[in-house]
């Protein structure tokens, strides 16, 4: 093969690279953007526990969120969510597109078992790496004007988790994700919807163990999680904000993929104009 031919290849692959994490994070942008006050509404209800118990439904969430904190309580977190998707698609698509290449026998494009681990392997590479971010944003999400720590900037967040937490503190909550992360994978082959209820128990867990900050914690892990929360407040206890999630799904879903494949169409009709 001539060298004209091996650099049009790779000018391919790479645009190809660049085109889809480019639309991914700006499609995840944009759809968390829109759907952020659900976002929060279904975190605060997510870190309910028993002892704390204020926030009843989605439209109850919102109303009192407005009442005690006006329009920015429905907007906690968004700065964290926004930088958190910009790293989160690029590695993803970076680690996915180099696992399917190397991975795929013969067909990469009808190899299934090559993007199925390729995706898994994706998710847990992009899902570690940006942990600290997620955590973060959890803290920005949950916390209220009475929070006895609340964080004023993310720059102030990292400081203080690292000061007060350590390094292990940007990881709570990591064990849940990663099992999300191959959960949802392997149902939303079944439905998003299926796949979403499903796996939602791990999405309160993460929450919980994401959001604490003041020793003695109350939720020693994952195992421990489990068993407090059962015995507590029973199963209902691992579903609660389902509602809010789901009624998320579609907007956000919508968005996304809206968002996804006008961006692919943009840089599909650059490239061809510039080529």
């Amino acid at each position: 093969m001539s060298y004209a031919a091996n650099w049009c290849k790779d000018f391919v692959q790479t645009h190809e690279t660049l085109k889809h994490s480019i639309a991914g994070a700006s499609a995840g942008v944009i759809s968390s953007v829109v759907t952020c006050p659900l976002d929060v509404v279904k975190t605060r209800l997510q870190n309910q526990a028993i002892e704390n118990f204020k926030y009843r439904g989605t439209m109850g969430t919102i109303r009192r969120i407005r009442l005690e904190e006006g329009m920015r309580g429905l907007y906690r977190g968004l700065g964290p969510t926004v930088v958190g998707y910009l790293p989160t698609w690029a590695i993803y698509f970076t680690v996915y597109d180099y696992c399917k290449i190397n991975w795929a026998k013969g067909d990469i494009e009808n190899d299934w078992l090559a993007h199925i681990s390729s995706a898994m392997t994706a998710g847990m590479v992009s899902t570690t790496l940006t942990s600290p971010v997620w955590v973060i944003k959890t803290r920005f999400m949950t916390q209220t004007m009475r929070s006895p720590h609340r964080y004023s900037s993310m720059s102030q967040a990292f400081a203080m988790i690292a000061k007060h937490e350590g390094i292990r503190g940007f990881y709570k909550g990591l064990g849940p994700s990663l099992i999300g992360t191959v959960s949802i994978l392997l149902a939303s082959s079944v439905s998003k919807m299926i796949a979403s209820t499903t796996t939602y128990p791990h999405e309160v867990i993460r929450t919980r163990l994401q959001n604490q900050v003041t020793q003695p914690f109350k939720y020693k892990g994952i195992l421990h999680a489990i068993k407090v929360i059962m015995y507590e407040e029973g199963m209902r206890g691992f579903y609660k904000g389902i509602t809010t999630n789901l009624v998320r799904t579609v907007p956000a879903s919508a968005v996304t993929i809206f968002t996804y494949e006008l961006i692919v169409k943009k840089l599909d009709t650059l490239r061809d104009l510039t080529s």
